[in-house]
């Protein structure tokens, strides 16, 4: 019987929870709709609550508060996807919920569970029934129930579970799209392992075992050679504040001159950690913000050899404590561009080829991902910090995306705008409908906003699995063509379904039709793709572009 729950125990349950998912992932990843290779919810979720992992196991928590609080901030900048966005607002209302306590019982615990749900349904625009919010709002709303008669938590999170999976069982005939489908909400499935992990540690259950990399917290010096080090001293410093100015100039010298910078501020001092071969620099320019306290700098090259040779490897030991202090800030030490201009522009692709595409329309930076890696909430604003703009617009272009993106606002000072496109040939179209003069920002965003109805996106990837989905009988390894976002059709011949696409766009009077080619794609192939159009849609202007995307064959744009 369990009748607290405590910031230590907190800590260890959310590590189970996180291991559970992850060994897991692969069985969530099944439950996509779509038999397609792409940036899957097991994975999403998994990711998105190792960033908690990482963060926790460097805390020594002496609170639920300080426990909770650590938990829901490491989930909101490493949120990956839908999925993973959703997960980490479940975490952030339960920090809210258990905000101010040292411990908690079940009542309270139960309702910091429904104070989840509710910050989960406040952020979704739309709150769709058969999915994880469904299921998370059931198992909150059975788990307050059984407090109100149970002290024993380990019991209430039973029943929640019990709650959840019934639940759970239901979102095939809640939900059309899982229903053709005939698999359950890979969401639900996925914050019901986290719980059960969550329920395992309390009952003193070993985690299982994953075959991911425990996180290190320190570099692993002997894993290195000497090209692997690219900057040669780790220095670490303290500087008492003396004159009250920014730091921001200071983080913009350190990151120009090293890698690996953390630095922890409070009222009175900061702590910097870089790695530099320029220590020295470092030290002189932080002392034109205060006074120099304590200094560390150890030589990771020599460390690196001493290790290799089995010596001792020569440390200084008093400042261990500081080094802790700074390994366990919070995220967010990256750079602050001061605002240059009124608008800026921050597109989500992979592919180098794409990559330059949004660049040469305007776009100041790019974040890699796409599908089947969703960036997290957390990359996403170190690309619109690193923009020098007042307003920086956001170009997710992958529906999956969007929320996380979304959550960037309330992370930084600039202001930041959401376009809502879903594809990659949205983006494009987008930025090529931006009046940089425009007076306002208002005027950029329904410009861009409109634009997206203009543009029809299909895509053709591979079948990863063998699927019955929608009338179609697809076998894995099969070409996959999909018209935005619904399954277009499938057929063993890539040239045979680029000439099922070719006459859609035919049909559709389409004026422009862009080709972008991925990187399994030879030029050779791609241009025989781009004749087949010529061919077929006479009238349209045509355009074979790489794009370097994996997974996608294709990127087909059509206006």
């Amino acid at each position: 019987m369990n009748e607290q729950i405590t910031g230590a125990l907190f800590k260890q349950m959310v590590l189970h929870g996180a291991a559970a998912i992850t060994a897991q992932k692969q069985a969530i990843n099944d439950l996509n709709v779509f038999p397609v290779p792409d940036g899957d919810t097991g994975t999403n979720m998994s990711m998105t609550i190792g960033t908690a992992v990482t963060e926790l196991r460097k805390a020594a928590p002496a609170t639920l508060t300080q426990a909770a609080d650590l938990t829901a901030s490491a989930l909101l900048r490493g949120a990956r996807g839908n999925s993973g966005v959703i997960l980490s607002l479940l975490f952030r209302g339960i920090s809210k919920g258990l905000k101010g306590m040292e411990t908690a019982d079940a009542a309270a615990f139960a309702a910091a569970m429904q104070q989840g749900v509710s910050s989960a349904y406040k952020a979704v625009m739309k709150p769709a029934e058969g999915t994880v919010l469904t299921v998370s709002r059931l198992a909150a709303k059975r788990a307050v129930e059984c407090a109100a008669e149970e002290r024993d938590i380990e019991k209430v999170l039973e029943e929640a579970i019990r709650e959840g999976y019934e639940t759970l069982a239901q979102t095939t005939d809640m939900n059309p799209v899982l229903k053709k489908a005939g698999v359950v909400d890979a969401g639900g499935k996925g914050y019901l392992l986290i719980l059960e992990g969550m329920l395992a540690e309390m009952r003193g259950e070993p985690m299982p075992e994953t075959s991911e990399e425990v996180p290190q917290e320190k570099a692993d010096f002997a894993a290195l050679s000497d090209e692997d080090i690219t900057f040669t001293f780790d220095t670490v410093f303290i500087v008492r504040k003396t004159v009250e100015r920014s730091l921001e100039p200071l983080r913009t010298y350190l990151d120009s001159i090293g890698d690996s910078l953390v630095i922890g501020e409070d009222d009175d001092a900061f702590k910097v950690h870089v790695h530099t071969d320029i220590p020295g620099a470092a030290l002189t320019e932080a002392q034109k913000y205060g006074t120099l306290e304590l200094a560390k700098i150890e030589n990771m090259r020599t460390q690196a050899e001493d290790l290799a040779a089995g010596r001792h490897v020569q440390s200084t030991d008093d400042l261990d404590a500081v080094e802790k202090d700074l390994e366990a800030a919070p995220a967010g030490g990256h750079v602050v561009a001061p605002p240059e201009k009124k608008y800026g522009f921050l597109a989500v692709c992979a592919g180098a080829g794409l990559e330059a595409v949004f660049k040469d329309l305007g776009a100041d930076g790019v974040v890699s991902g796409g599908q089947t890696m969703n960036p997290s909430t957390e990359a996403i604003l170190e690309g619109v910090d690193a923009v020098p703009a007042e307003t920086v617009f956001v170009l997710p272009n992958n529906g999956n995306i969007i929320m996380a993106a979304q959550q960037c606002a309330a992370l930084t000072e600039k202001n930041v705008v959401v376009i809502p496109t879903k594809t990659v040939p949205q983006g494009i179209t987008a930025m090529m409908n931006v009046d940089f003069e425009a007076p306002a920002a208002e005027d950029i965003t329904a410009a861009m906003t409109e634009s997206l109805s203009t543009v029809t996106t299909a895509q053709i990837t591979y079948a990863a699995r063998d699927s019955d989905f929608d009338g179609f009988d697809i076998k894995e390894g099969d070409y996959l063509a999909l018209e935005e976002g619904r399954l277009f059709g499938t057929d063993g011949s890539l040239p045979a379904l680029l000439e099922r696409l070719a006459n859609a766009a035919k049909e559709k009077e389409s004026s422009f039709i862009s080709l972008y080619f991925g990187e399994d794609v030879s030029q050779e192939d791609a241009d025989a793709a781009g004749k087949r159009f010529e061919a077929l849609c006479p009238e349209a202007e045509v355009a074979v572009l790489s794009g370097g995307q994996p997974v996608y064959y294709y990127i087909i744009s059509m206006e």
